[in-house]
């Protein structure tokens, strides 16, 4: 078997995220049926694995929060090309995912974009597939993105560049200490050391999702407000004044055995969002 079958062998074992996960947070709303044009500006969104794997209750080989050392650092969601209305475009060109593109990325993808959970992903078009595959968003980031591997190498330029864990630490925001901090100062660190707000996603107090928003030219800019991309969202289900960043202790896969679960976990939909 030659490398790159292998290669693709061991990404294709990476099994992910529910078909809602794209829609994960009051802030995003679906465009339903209306023709879809240019987007306005990208949504690069970060997970916070201490919140989510909290949570997991079962493991998989392709579930991020089964490694033996809790991730320490915001991953990658997604990137995402959205409309100022708060609605945005998916799957705007009917094109089949090609693995083989981005198998030069597998291993920091595999890395800095896991999945955080054990189910299949939603593609375009009703199909399942990979995590990566459910990035169906690239395919509406033209002009800007035109295939596969520039989609995921620009994504990854961004997380690198705009290091959010960083940008808390440089700020006194130690993540993974269990402490409580004001949602403000949070929201000011990041502000100040991107250059735009940020957009934040809570559960239970503690922030599960946090999103830089990009121009089209990737220079950063102001996430839109909660009252611009839902009006439905009430005050109580905004983060709190004060928000964690927890860590969390991993379920591990019993003697390494990969596990293909055949009864993925229910998805919860996050109860709190927050934006400057």
């Amino acid at each position: 078997m030659t490398t790159a079958r292998k290669a693709a062998c061991v990404l294709a074992a990476w099994v992910l995220v529910a078909a809602a996960l794209s829609d994960l947070g009051s802030a995003r709303a679906p465009l339903g049926s209306k023709p879809q044009r240019e987007f306005d500006y990208f949504a690069l969104s970060l997970q916070w694995p201490g919140t989510i794997c909290a949570s997991t209750r079962h493991c998989c080989a392709s579930n991020g929060c089964c490694r033996s050392e809790p991730l320490q650092t915001f991953t990658i969601h997604g990137l995402w090309p959205d409309y100022d209305d708060g609605t945005w475009p998916s799957c705007c060109r009917r094109t089949q995912f090609e693995l083989d593109k981005i198998l030069p990325l597998m291993e920091v993808l595999n890395k800095y974009w896991p999945s955080l959970y054990c189910s299949k992903s939603g593609t375009c078009f009703s199909g399942k597939g990979l995590f990566w595959a459910h990035e169906k968003h690239g395919t509406c980031s033209a002009p800007v993105v035109q295939d596969e591997l520039q989609y995921f190498t620009i994504a990854l330029d961004l997380y690198f560049k705009y290091n959010v864990t960083e940008m808390l630490s440089s700020g006194g925001i130690q993540v993974s200490n269990g402490k409580e901090y004001a949602l403000s100062d949070v929201i000011d660190t990041i502000k100040h050391a991107f250059g735009g707000s940020p957009q934040i996603v809570c559960k239970n107090g503690s922030v599960q999702e946090l999103r830089l928003c990009f121009d089209k030219e990737l220079k950063p800019r102001d996430c839109l407000t909660t009252s611009l991309t839902n009006g439905s969202v009430s005050k109580s289900k905004h983060c709190p004044r004060y928000i964690t960043l927890p860590t969390y202790d991993p379920l591990v896969l019993a003697n390494s055995t990969v596990e293909i679960m055949s009864q993925f976990d229910e998805f919860v939909v996050p109860t709190a969002l927050y934006t400057a």
